[in-house]
């Protein structure tokens, strides 16, 4: 599992040359409700173990919390699952929205 650099995520998001990964948010909806980056897969961490199957192991994920600890785990579970591209959001949607998107609310 890889840490991603909010910059870095936006560099690779914009890139017309490169498929875009896939965006797993893993907090609660009452914080997905807040802020949300568009296009993101909604699945609280709490659901991870039994919807796993949901998720395309064969994909870019970039997994998104609010400061990214959250996603931490679960992209480490994802890693150890089989998942061979997880990168974890550095600093979460919070450091999203501070630099990247300052528009976005903050909680």
């Amino acid at each position: 599992m890889r840490q991603l650099a909010p910059a870095e995520l936006d560099s690779w998001l914009n890139d017309a040359g490169r498929p875009a990964p896939a965006l797993l948010d893993v907090r609660e909806a009452w914080e997905q409700d807040r802020a949300l980056i568009a296009g993101s897969v909604t699945l609280p961490m709490s659901q991870i173990v039994e919807r796993m199957s949901e998720l395309d192991a064969d994909r870019d994920w970039v997994v998104v919390c609010h400061h990214g600890m959250r996603s931490y785990q679960v992209a480490m579970y994802l890693e150890r699952a089989g998942f061979p591209r997880v990168y974890n959001l550095q600093g979460g949607i919070d450091a999203w929205a501070r630099e990247i998107d300052p528009a976005m609310p903050r909680y």
